[in-house]
């Protein structure tokens, strides 16, 4: 039994070379993979803080992106709201205009003279005209962000 127990023991004090070599080779294995546990833990914690830090800045951005999207539907709604007062505005006053032009040709029939009546272009069937050369829009994202 004595026997035994020496020879369980002496792994590394002046035993059996072959079993020192191996049991070095065993706590240089168990080091390493300590070391790559160690490593890997360490690369993970790494890419879990750069996620976080992704998530937070993302989440920044879509929140400048809302803000700027209700500032553009504002500002969509003001001009909608202007365009539609404008559209009553021209209803009205070609009503107006048709009208005088009316009066103008009872005048004409009345007194013989020759009255010059100007049409009236329907302003809703027609193309807007411009009177400068058309340039090309151009949109980028920077348009969108501020």
């Amino acid at each position: 039994m004595a026997s035994v127990q020496r020879s369980a023991s002496s792994g590394s004090d002046g035993g059996d070379p072959s079993l020192a070599t191996v049991d070095e080779r065993k706590r240089k294995r168990m080091l390493s993979n300590r070391e790559s546990a160690r490593r890997s833990r360490m690369k993970k914690q790494k890419q879990m803080e750069d996620l976080t830090n992704e998530t937070s800045r993302l989440q920044m951005a879509n929140s400048q992106l809302l803000q700027s999207i209700s500032a553009k539907e504002q500002a969509y709604v003001a001009i909608e709201s202007a365009n539609n007062i404008l559209r009553a505005q021209v209803m009205e006053l070609t009503d107006r205009l048709r009208s005088l032009n009316s009066v103008l040709q009872i005048i004409e029939e009345v007194s013989g003279f020759s009255v010059d009546i100007p049409e009236i272009p329907d302003p809703l069937m027609n193309t807007w005209q411009l009177h400068h050369q058309m340039q090309p829009i151009v949109a980028s994202a920077d348009l969108f962000l501020s």
